[in-house]
């Protein structure tokens, strides 16, 4: 097989003087050429330990006989974007990070790539960008910081900030959870979108079985990039490309473990997004189709008990795979060069569980306090639910496994904000009651880029009234760490006159989770037809305006005339 990288240096005359200019060697430019792109930098816990990886996989690439070239795409930290207008750029990056790994890769000609990442935006901006350049890749993930003090974790911050606001909790203890939340490097340690998209690179196939997840300060991790690297030049030399590994079935299988973890909602954006580089059609409505009837098992938080790194101690993917095998496709290729199959077999001879076991019996715990049985799960129904009806035509997205048995059948008061700010005063200063739908429009990526509506939820879902007693609908998104009675996702969105740009206060709205519906079903607190809610919704569509466009230049100009629909993914077309 020619590599690619021979038949660039071919077409290139310069390619081997400046290679040179950078210390390769004769020997160097004569073999297989690998791209090591990761989100190493100063930019949060996530990414400032990546360096150690990217070193490790190169040295494995080296002494599989490769040449690594190391390129860097940093990543920004949502949790530090929060309650700013910071957060509008989270999506938008992820899009902007999969351009410079195509640019980086195609403008080059590597015959294949190691990834590297941990967070929110930049495993699914690598799993865009491998895509699109579709040659061997393998990922290797940043793993999870480390619980703090009584097992404390950054997604509680937000419930602490809440309780402080409204006195329940002092200032001092408030700054004493902030400067103990996140005591290591690594992403956040709950299964919020980092960790759960880490699991879904695993899933999909592209990392060592295993791998995913793993605290960052474990030396297990490190040598899991070594190997990484040398498998890649594996890849090379069998010419397994990422569109051999990542198929239908492939999704299917990370949908089915998505499920079982109780995954981020987000994921419902970054799954059809990589699916749509790899030309596979995959939305939201396909987590929906999957979602029912699946065994839902993880006891990590937000929805469960303990911290994320108590995800590897149990057995990590290959120990939820083995508990839905029977759900899954065994017979789809993985960066080892084998099967799904034939790898969860190989782990069972091999000793990893076991070694996991160790670490779990330090805390005294067996793996099913921590991944239940298929036959003993937390939840039978999945996890998320396609929420459609006159007020979300196109779909909405729950993760109904957070919400309070009490709403998910529910006829609530219309509170519309155009924006968080003023919907969390409201929340917090006791403006909004029991039976309320607190309405955050303008928000979607043609809005506003479609930021996390983070501190609102907690607010809610904190107060021991109102997390079960109202929902927040709203067409921006939520944190992985949210929790609580919370639809999001509305589409259309307000900026493009959706429906739910046209709610009013008073309006009645019907929830109906089991059957799936979002609906306006009154005016004004006064209960009518459908064919009436339908004609005053006319009536108000022909008097709406839009609104001028939040952003006038810059990336999320870009990002808000091009993302398309976040029933499609929220990316740029």
């Amino acid at each position: 097989m020619e590599l690619n990288s021979q038949r660039v240096r071919a077409l290139a005359p310069e390619n081997d003087p400046l290679k040179m200019g950078m210390g390769w060697t004769v020997e160097d430019l004569d073999k297989p050429q690998i791209l090591v792109e990761s989100t190493f930098g100063d930019s949060h816990p996530g990414s400032a330990h990546l360096n150690q990886f990217v070193d490790e996989a190169m040295r494995g690439i080296s002494d599989a006989g490769a040449r690594g070239a190391r390129y860097f795409t940093t990543d920004i930290c949502d949790g530090i974007a929060q309650g700013h207008d910071g957060i509008n750029y989270s999506l938008a990056h992820r899009d902007m990070i999969a351009n410079m790994i195509e640019i980086h890769g195609n403008s080059t000609g590597f015959d294949g790539g190691v990834f590297i990442a941990s967070c929110d935006k930049s495993v699914p901006a690598c799993l865009m960008g491998l895509a699109r350049l579709d040659m061997p890749s393998i990922v290797i993930t940043g793993g999870v910081m480390d619980a703090g003090p009584d097992l404390l974790t950054l997604e509680q911050i937000g419930m602490y900030s809440a309780m402080c606001q409204r006195g329940e909790i002092t200032d001092e203890k408030l700054t004493y959870y902030k400067h103990h939340a996140c005591p290591s490097c690594g992403a956040c340690s709950f299964m919020g979108t980092a960790s759960t998209m880490q699991i879904m690179a695993e899933a999909l196939g592209l990392m060592l079985p295993g791998s995913a997840l793993m605290p960052a300060t474990c030396e297990d991790l490190k040598e899991m990039a070594y190997k990484a690297g040398k498998q890649i030049t594996e890849l090379v030399k069998k010419g397994i490309k990422a569109s051999d590994i990542v198929t239908e079935k492939a999704f299917e299988n990370a949908i089915m473990v998505h499920a079982a973890i109780s995954g981020s909602t987000n994921s419902l954006l970054h799954i059809p997004a990589m699916a749509h580089e790899l030309g596979i059609e995959i939305d939201a409505d396909t987590f929906d189709r999957m979602h029912r009837g699946a065994h839902y098992l993880l006891d990590i938080r937000p929805a469960g008990k303990w911290p994320a790194q108590f995800f590897y101690y149990a057995g990590g993917v290959p120990a939820v795979m083995e508990e839905i095998k029977s759900m899954l496709h065994l017979d789809v290729m993985t960066v080892t060069g084998k099967t799904l199959g034939e790898n969860l077999e190989d782990l069972k001879k091999n000793g990893f569980y076991d070694k996991c076991e160790g670490y779990l019996k330090k805390w005294g715990l067996k793996r099913t306090d921590v991944i239940r049985t298929f036959d003993e799960p937390i939840g039978d129904d999945g996890t998320v639910g396609i929420l459609r009806g006159n007020l979300a035509p196109e779909g909405s997205v729950v993760k109904h496994s957070a919400v309070p048995k009490e709403m998910f059948k529910a006829v609530l008061k219309a509170r519309p904000f155009d924006c968080e700010e003023d919907a969390i005063a409201a929340v917090l200063s006791h403006r909004i009651q029991p039976g309320d739908a607190v309405f955050i429009r303008y928000e979607g990526p043609k809005g506003s880029g479609m930021p996390e509506m983070f501190y609102t939820t907690e607010a809610i879902s904190s107060d021991p009234e109102l997390g079960k007693t109202i929902a927040l609908i709203t067409d921006g998104r939520f944190s992985g760490a949210s929790k609580g009675p919370a639809i999001g996702h509305v589409s259309p969105e307000a900026a493009e006159g959706g429906p739910i740009a046209l709610v009013e206060e008073g309006d009645l709205i019907r929830i109906d989770i089991p059957e799936r519906v979002l609906e306006i079903v009154g005016i004004h607190g006064q209960e009518m037809s459908r064919e009436e809610v339908d004609k005053v919704l006319a009536e108000r569509k022909a008097a709406w305006k839009p609104k001028a466009p939040k952003y006038t230049k810059g990336v999320l100009k870009i990002y808000s005339e091009h993302a398309v629909s976040p029933m499609k993914g929220g990316y740029m077309v």
